[in-house]
């Protein structure tokens, strides 16, 4: 397929949203392995994700590219190609070279710009065909919105590489004027950090371009619109002028921020807890904390499952929860009663997730090993991630292919659809099926970690050939994934059929009648703690007569 429809076709279909995502950041210097470790997962209600590729390409003088907006799919306008861009899986190429988002929104009178054609997605997409590092990435988007334009709301960009790690946030001018405001921070290497939807970066160094690089009228621009009237530039927060906080930054979205560093930073965080509860008066977090061990590539992908256990945001018990003790919630995140407003809490593990990344960038191998992308289309909690190369894919496994299916059309081609499917089996009898789920999902991830590195150290050892050794490997594993999870979900609805469970014997299997019947089944029923529920709120209807 060339270059330019795959463009096209990706623009048309992908839709992956700006809302509701979380980043968790990693440097070097915090990582067990001396790795950049980063996640994303894309979460929206409705969206159907898939791992979109783009191969190495070369192209013509003058020819354009056409930029869809990478949320609706409506077209924007064009820009000149390069002349050589670069191969790209997921969000990440093959430099080892990541870049991944989630959207604040900031001052509605800023979204967009005046004749703006690229919107966030638009410019991920092409920083990843042109750049081989992130400060170029960084340079090659900043360059972008001031000659062509933004099209979006504010964004905070994760841009990674092996070595080190950016955070950049950007917003746009309004339709008065072209281009953007932005400001980048490098992340230090013995960090980790994290942004889910809010603005994160307040002050900044002025004068320190290996760490901090910004518009030339952040500032100014400010300044010009009332957003910011303190003497000294110094003074300057680029949250507090572009995205000031309330309730809903705060409880929806830093208090995710606030679980990660509270389960790993070695300061002790309960300090931050009334900013994180909503307290937009209380003493907020730092941009990034020094942890108190060093972290993992599994631990990141652990603490992609978050539900705030052990914390006053707990959601996995409480009414809420439910009979089955779901650590869910349904949408609206705010809702209503008798006229009064209520809310839900909103954890990094999310059923609206349309696909989860976890990349690990490692300097010392080359960039089509050093690059693992661990994958998978839905929440977190409820799949395994599966390892993809993305420097050495020649093709993307069929069940993470756009064409293996799309929002509307079930398949079970498509592990957006099984995995979504065995998802929505397991929610409303949480307690008693998600056991069974990550018995699988762990098995599947203990077994790819245990083969890594007896992969690569198969790809290296076969030289030219070792991108076609890791291309296989990635099209097994998705493949043991799928028939694994058709598995699982053919025996949650065997086993757990009409709210029963069928008993097993000592071996795993299914205890049976010496005439091959099944035995007395368990009704299991509610749980104790909320069969007294039931009892308090209507035991007089159903109390047994004595």
């Amino acid at each position: 397929m060339k270059v330019r429809l795959s463009v096209f076709i990706f623009a048309l279909l992908m839709w992956v949203p700006a809302m509701g995502c979380t980043n968790l950041i990693v440097g070097r210097g915090a990582s067990v392995s001396g790795s950049t470790i980063v996640s994303y997962s894309a979460d929206n209600y409705g969206s159907y994700g898939y791992l979109f590729f783009f191969p190495r390409g070369e192209h013509k003088r003058g020819e354009m590219r056409p930029i869809y907006h990478y949320d609706t799919g409506n077209y924007l306008g064009e820009i000149p190609e390069a002349r050589e861009t670069y191969q790209v899986v997921g969000l990440s190429n093959e430099f080892q070279l990541t870049i991944l988002e989630t959207t604040f929104e900031g001052r509605e009178e800023l979204w967009g710009g005046k004749d703006g054609i690229l919107d966030y997605g638009s410019l991920m997409q092409i920083a990843l065909q042109r750049s081989r590092t992130a400060r170029e990435a960084i340079s090659t988007m900043t360059s972008l919105v001031e000659q062509y334009g933004y099209e979006s709301e504010g964004e905070t960009f994760t841009i990674a590489d092996p070595r080190e790690v950016w955070i950049m946030e950007m917003i746009g001018k309004g339709r008065d004027e072209k281009g953007a405001v932005w400001v980048a921070r490098r992340v230090p290497d013995d960090c980790i950090t994290a942004h889910a939807n809010h603005s994160r970066i307040k002050t900044f160094p002025l004068n320190d371009p290996d760490n901090c690089l910004y518009s030339k009228d952040v500032i100014s621009f400010a300044r010009k619109k009332g957003y910011y009237t303190g003497k000294r530039d110094e003074d300057f927060s680029f949250q507090a002028a572009y995205a000031p906080a309330d309730f809903g930054a705060l409880r929806y979205c830093e208090a995710r921020v606030w679980s990660f560093f509270n389960k790993w930073a070695a300061e002790d965080m309960t300090q931050y807890l009334p900013y994180a509860m909503g307290d937009t008066s209380a003493e907020s977090m730092p941009l990034w904390v020094l942890p108190r061990t060093k972290l993992t590539c599994q631990d990141i992908k652990d603490m992609m499952r978050d539900h705030y256990e052990g914390t006053p945001l707990d959601i996995t018990s409480g009414l809420g929860a439910g009979p089955y003790e779901m650590p869910y919630r349904p949408t609206p995140l705010v809702w209503e009663a008798d006229s009064v407003k209520y809310f839900n809490e909103r954890p990094i593990s999310t059923q609206q997730s349309a696909c989860v990344y976890v990349v690990e960038m490692r300097s010392w191998l080359p960039d089509n090993v050093g690059c693992c992308l661990w994958y998978g289309n839905d929440d977190a909690n409820m799949i395994p991630l599966v390892p993809i190369y993305p420097g050495s894919m020649r093709t993307v496994p069929e069940c993470f292919h756009q064409n293996a299916g799309n929002a509307f059309t079930f398949s079970f081609r498509s592990a957006y659809w099984l995995q979504n499917w065995v998802s929505n089996m397991v929610y409303y009898r949480y307690c008693q099926l998600f056991p069974e789920l990550l018995r699988q999902r762990d098995s599947l991830e203990r077994d790819w970690l245990s083969l890594q590195a007896d992969v690569e150290r198969e790809a290296m050892a076969a030289g030219e050939g070792g991108g076609k050794v890791l291309n296989d490997y990635c099209h097994r594993a998705s493949g043991q994934m799928m028939d694994e999870w058709m598995s699982l979900a053919q025996r949650l609805i065997t086993r757990y059929n009409d709210m029963a469970v069928k008993v097993m014997d000592e071996d795993g299997n299914y205890a049976k009648t010496p005439g091959g019947q099944p035995r007395s089944v368990q009704r299991p029923g509610y749980s104790e703690s909320y069969r007294r529920r039931i009892a308090a709120e209507e035991g007089e209807r159903y109390r047994m007569p004595k």
